[in-house]
């Protein structure tokens, strides 16, 4: 099966290519091999691969920066994967699309289900809710969105990196207490991506985050307690709790944001792992 992932550098790219099934002919492309806002070039590279399944990991994820860049974003997150869509329509293959907790506004007070009513509050989270209804209104019956929240990995830019960096050059941090939300591997999110590639009848919008949720606060609090333990950290620093008035961003925030996953649990045969369970895996990985 010929899989073609777009956005193959980023967090989630980089742990499909190191989870890849043995049944998986892995392609992966990204920029500057491939612009996905240029509809011809995405049309081009899909018939030369002719991929079984697309999965879509491209993406612009500056939140704060798309406040002063929406074009450049809607681009990005909506013209590209209207053009991804098309473009697998043309070559009679399948897509698998991540998008975010970020399409909703944070209001709810239990779990949000994948047909929850989407409100973003973001340049960024508008940009994401219209790329997913570009692809569900171009290929309504072959296409599956996977939305995930608080991303994280050994590569790239993320919190925990961020964290651990900046625990090892000062002597105190303040970080944000009442955005409660889900943290969430990027092999874990790999994991259910290949097990949605084995489920070829299956389209619609799921969500996937590992189990459990937390505030950025406790995340952090539970980053240096897990690197202490490991020897990632020489000493701990005092962390103090703050609140999103005492921290503005040009981005507003979801300040809840947790996803209900069962749906996906059900139609993959998968269970979700706490999410402080596989911060202690990343970890760990990040030793060897």
């Amino acid at each position: 099966m010929k899989t073609l992932v777009l956005g193959c550098h980023g967090q989630l790219g980089v742990a499909l290519a190191d989870t890849t099934p043995d049944a998986a002919d892995f392609v992966g492309l990204d920029l500057p091999d491939l612009d996905i806002t240029r509809a011809d070039a995405v049309l081009k590279l899909c018939r030369e691969v002719r991929p079984t399944v697309i999965i879509n990991a491209a993406a612009y994820t500056a939140v704060d920066q798309a406040e002063s860049e929406s074009e450049l974003a809607m681009a990005v997150n909506v013209g590209g994967p209207r053009n991804i869509a098309a473009a697998a329509i043309n070559v009679g293959a399948r897509l698998i699309h991540i998008s975010t907790d970020f399409v909703f506004d944070g209001e709810a007070s239990v779990p949000y289900e994948p047909n929850a009513v989407t409100n973003p509050l973001s340049v960024y989270g508008l940009s994401k809710r219209a790329g997913e209804l570009a692809i569900l209104e171009t290929m309504p019956n072959t296409a599956v969105v996977v939305r995930t929240a608080w991303l994280y990995s050994k590569t790239g830019n993320n919190f925990v990196k961020t964290m651990l960096r900046l625990m090892g050059e000062r002597n105190e941090l303040s970080v944000v207490t009442d955005q409660i939300g889900t943290p969430t591997w990027a092999d874990s999110l790999a994991t259910i991506v290949w097990a949605f590639v084995d489920e070829p009848v299956t389209s619609g919008v799921f969500h996937w985050t590992d189990g459990d949720q937390t505030s950025w606060y406790d995340f952090a609090e539970a980053i240096q307690e897990e690197a202490l333990s490991l020897g990632l950290l020489g000493k701990p620093i005092p962390i103090h709790a703050i609140t999103t008035k005492d921290y503005p961003t040009v981005a507003t925030r979801p300040q809840y944001s947790v996803l209900d996953c069962s749906e996906t649990c059900t139609t993959v045969g998968l269970q979700q792992v706490s999410w402080r369970t596989n911060l202690r895996r990343m970890l760990k990985g990040m030793m060897t």
